[in-house]
């Protein structure tokens, strides 16, 4: 079974890539972010035309995750249980935006994941966003005592760039979010809890990134970061054969400025 995650950016912008990718890559199982639509508006009779039945959450033009499967889709979860919200004003009630969505493909639990961003070190989003790593991370730790032989697969944008390998200079990101402090430490934790980040042993060493920014030529000039992620509990990394970063589809016109992640399973 091979597993991807993708940080599409607007499904409907790029809708006829991404199913031509599917048919292409020979993918079970699509993790999706940054959908930017609502339910109403995703394009789901693409996907099932070509064999995939889809499960999206989707309030409005921003965030939105979704995962399409031709390997079955049972027990779709919207949020995860402690999934915190957010509201720039103190006052008011937090909203619980669309940034996960879990279903289970193919006896495997797969989680879409699209972390908060944080924009700012001093901006109510980052203390938001750590929170919300850590409520997941409790969460995922929570489900894994429950059943350790239970395979999950956290997959999505994580918005955190764990090593300075993950990004193309160091230097650039001082002050800034994703590369933090507190913010790797958040994403260590989920290592500590007993998740394996899956791809890294078959994309080693510094360079190999999953995203780059639209401004600057960031792609030709090879400067980007690897913040895409699928980090698997101990019986889902032991069934990991292969993954890989397809490159390729960051290229052309209309590409995502993410790149898809794809793992393949063994027996």
């Amino acid at each position: 079974m091979r597993i991807a995650t993708w940080n599409v950016n607007s499904v409907r912008a790029r809708t006829d890539r991404i199913i031509d990718w599917l048919e292409r890559s020979d993918v079970d199982v699509l993790a999706m972010q940054e959908t930017k639509c609502k339910d109403a508006q995703f394009p789901f009779e693409r996907f099932q035309e070509i064999g995939y039945e889809v499960a999206h959450v989707g309030l409005s033009q921003w965030n939105g995750v979704a995962i399409a499967s031709r390997v079955g889709l049972e027990d779709v979860q919207i949020g995860f249980e402690d999934q915190p919200g957010f509201t720039k004003d103190p006052e008011a009630e937090q909203i619980r935006e669309a940034r996960a969505i879990g279903a289970t493909c193919g006896g495997v639990r797969v989680w879409s994941l699209y972390v908060p961003n944080g924009r700012e070190l001093d901006d109510p989003h980052y203390e938001y966003k750590l929170n919300w790593l850590a409520k997941l991370r409790d969460d995922a730790e929570g489900w894994l005592k429950k059943n350790p032989d239970q395979q999950i697969a956290l997959v999505g944008d994580w918005n955190v760039a764990p090593t300075d390998e993950d990004i193309w200079d160091p230097a650039v990101f001082e002050g800034k979010t994703h590369t933090s402090p507190a913010e790797r430490a958040a994403f260590d934790a989920f290592i500590t809890s007993g998740f394996a980040d899956v791809v890294r042993p078959h994309t080693p060493g510094p360079g190999v990134y999953t995203y780059w920014d639209y401004t600057q030529l960031r792609f030709p000039k090879k400067q980007g970061m690897r913040i895409d992620f699928i980090l698997g509990s101990p019986a889902f990394a032991a069934r990991v054969e292969s993954a890989e970063i397809d490159r390729e589809e960051r290229k052309g016109k209309g590409a995502s400025d993410h790149a898809p992640v794809i793992v393949t399973l063994g027996a």
